[in-house]
């Protein structure tokens, strides 16, 4: 195994006092246990293949909303991306001496069936809080693509820890998603 790409991705919104402890539970073990699990999982096949001149590849792909807070009710979505963050950056630390990088990318809204209800919803206020002044396109999402392909790629060999964002500028911005 030469690349790792996870990529889940789980959401749940209420007010706090009707916020759900096993909506909490659900969304922070699909969106950071389950990626820990799979990633010890794979260690032993990616240090198979990794080498410190072609490392293999761990890509998490995290959210704007582990970097800047929304502006909707989403408190185990955001602490489950900001985790994930945190841990490809830990990861990074501490496996990359085994030939493995560890890089995350945090996509901003883009429509997908996770993302519709709140576009629904919130779309003028995602527009104004972004400096592109617009929703990800799906054309836009090949850069999600083109960014797991560099980072998997021999120039991306030396990428290590960071977290991309894919948001049209939005972590950049004052304004809250």
């Amino acid at each position: 195994l030469h690349v790792l790409v996870n990529n889940a991705g789980a959401n749940w919104a209420a007010p706090i006092e009707k916020y759900a402890d096993e909506a909490f539970q659900k969304v922070i073990n699909l969106n950071l246990t389950r990626v820990f699990s799979l990633t010890q999982a794979c260690l032993p096949l990616l240090e198979a293949v990794g080498s410190l001149e072609d490392p293999a590849r761990i890509i998490n792909i995290g959210s704007v909303h582990g970097i800047r807070s929304a502006f909707h009710e989403t408190y185990a979505y955001g602490a489950s991306k900001a985790a994930l963050h945190q841990l490809s950056q830990v990861l990074s630390s501490h496996i990359s001496p085994r030939g493995i990088t560890v890089n995350a990318i945090a996509p901003g809204p883009f429509m997908s069936k996770m993302m519709a209800v709140t576009i629904e919803k919130k779309e003028k206020d995602i527009i104004e809080g972004c400096p592109l002044r617009r929703i990800g396109r799906p054309t836009d999402m090949a850069g999600k693509c083109c960014i797991c392909l560099f980072l998997s790629s021999k120039a991306g060999s030396y990428v290590n820890g960071t977290v991309i964002p894919i948001d049209g500028g939005i972590i950049a911005n004052k304004c809250m998603l």
